[in-house]
């Protein structure tokens, strides 16, 4: 079962990466969307997308203190010798970014692409690690 928080806060957050993603697309471009699953493993963050067709050459990535930003390209295939009846391949720029709900250990992020999907391990910074504290009595 999957479970969608909404809060005014999240919804503004989200409309504002929206127009920021509409900010780097020219007249003439496309925005393609594409799938992400986000999963907590512990004290990390696993953050799949899936990005057929698109080399790691043409990925950029970063993560800057609780946002990982992912912009690249689905390049375009053409056939001179054929004629294109339907097109529901993806082609043109994309621009996306994730919030999560901590600060994240950026200097640790692992990222890995293969078979057109995108893989990457975000850890969370050390100081919104949970903390067992010891008790002591009198």
């Amino acid at each position: 079962m999957s479970m969608y928080v909404r809060t005014p806060m999240s919804q503004l957050a989200r409309r504002m990466a929206w127009n920021r993603a509409m900010e780097q697309l020219d007249e003439a471009d496309t925005l393609v969307l594409f799938p992400i699953d986000i999963r907590a493993e512990g004290d990390d963050y696993v953050i799949t997308a899936l990005l057929p067709g698109v080399k790691a050459d043409d990925l950029n990535v970063q993560a800057i203190n609780d946002t990982i930003t992912l912009e690249g390209e689905f390049k375009k295939r053409e056939d001179e010798n054929s004629t294109l009846l339907r097109s529901e391949i993806p082609a043109g720029r994309f621009y996306r970014e994730i919030f999560l709900p901590v600060p994240l250990d950026t200097a640790k992020v692992e990222a890995h692409l293969e078979d057109g999907v995108l893989t990457l391990r975000v850890p969370k910074a050390e100081q919104a690690r949970p903390k067992n504290i010891k008790i002591v009595t009198k």
